[in-house]
């Protein structure tokens, strides 16, 4: 008996560990073609709002694995299947844009003192890398080359558009104007949907 009380809290971590590395995995995929989850600037997916009878406001917005490319793809793919969803055949985009959200992060942390000697301004900075503890640059005696630090740069996109739809064949001249079940039929093979749980 006393070997299976200590099994359970074993099982139960070892539970809790898959559970947190699956959605930690789910994180490192770029956003599939989905509902909008999350909120404010962390919001993924599509979402979109009908301002009157035949206009429509559509957004998509990728995680930062979602390429430009496929945030503006999964917009207009988003833009045709509302317009076949609300009864019309086509859909004219009044207004588009993309957004670009860039952050830029350093792999460290950086403080400065004041000092040396004399009691003048000395530059000189501290960060902390977890692997290897506190380190330290000074100007005066420190190759200025020797970089131990990381920048990454990220950058996600949201792609927004006005259209307004109409039923019928779409409007000839127009390059703004797209037939829905056209769009829906070339764009779908590569509409990537989120994996069932």
């Amino acid at each position: 008996m006393p070997r299976q009380s200590f099994r359970r809290p074993r099982l139960a971590a070892l539970a809790v560990m898959l559970m947190g590395s699956v959605a930690l995995a789910s994180c490192a995929t770029p956003t599939p073609y989905q509902p909008a989850v999350g909120a404010g600037q962390y919001r993924t997916g599509y979402w979109d709002e009908q301002v009157d009878g035949d206009h429509f406001r559509v957004s998509f917005a990728g995680n930062s694995l979602t390429s430009r490319e496929t945030v503006e793809r999964y917009l207009l793919y988003r833009a045709a299947e509302l317009t076949l969803q609300h009864g019309f055949d086509h859909f004219v985009l009044v207004s588009r844009d993309t957004e670009t959200r860039t952050e830029t992060y350093v792999d460290s942390r950086w403080g400065s003192r004041f000092g040396g000697g004399f009691g003048s301004w000395r530059p000189y900075w501290r960060w902390y890398r977890p692997r290897f503890g506190w380190r330290s640059w000074d100007p005066f005696f420190d190759d200025p080359f020797d970089r131990d630090f990381d920048v990454r740069t990220i950058n996600r996109y949201e792609a927004m558009a006005e259209i307004v739809v109409g039923k019928g064949p779409k409007p000839t001249g127009n390059v703004r104007a797209f037939d829905a079940r056209e769009v829906v039929e070339r764009l779908g093979p590569g509409i990537v949907l989120p994996k069932e749980k």
